[in-house]
């Protein structure tokens, strides 16, 4: 699949790091380094714009090893990126530790993946196809 991409970070645009990786690492595109404060939220520019194909999403997802390492991860996760689209890709970040986080131009902050989405259309109906499981949920099964 061909995406239109329009890169005006002086980084490389984003690549599989793995012959089988399913995202692509996003980098930051920072003027100076930002400090993530313990709590703390912040909108991470990429100086990425994307064009994809109708029926295609974005979606951005944490880093394992920030997570575990730093407590960093990304907020709304996973962000959706619509195809019709043509703004900056920004990440939303959060600090869930108890340290301060340097984010320094360059660094690879999320990831992304294009995935085929489906549009539903709602049929309504007055009842539902009964299940075995019904309405249980929210740990209803156990532990």
């Amino acid at each position: 699949m061909r995406v239109k991409v329009r890169n005006t970070s002086k980084h490389p645009l984003p690549a599989y790091e793995t012959l089988s990786s399913a995202g692509m690492d996003i980098r930051a595109n920072l003027e100076s380094s930002l400090l993530l404060e313990p709590g703390q939220r912040v909108l991470v520019s990429t100086g990425l714009y994307i064009e994809l194909p109708s029926g295609y999403e974005a979606q951005i997802r944490p880093r394992s090893g920030l997570a575990i390492k730093a407590g960093i991860t990304v907020l709304n996760s996973p962000g959706t990126i619509d195809a019709d689209y043509r703004g900056e890709v920004k990440i939303i970040l959060i600090n869930h530790s108890n340290e301060s986080f340097e984010i320094k131009d360059g660094d690879r902050v999320c990831q992304m993946i294009v995935q085929k989405v489906e549009q539903a259309v709602w049929e309504e109906v007055l009842q539902l196809t009964k299940t075995d499981r019904g309405d249980g949920g929210f740990g209803h099964s156990g532990v």
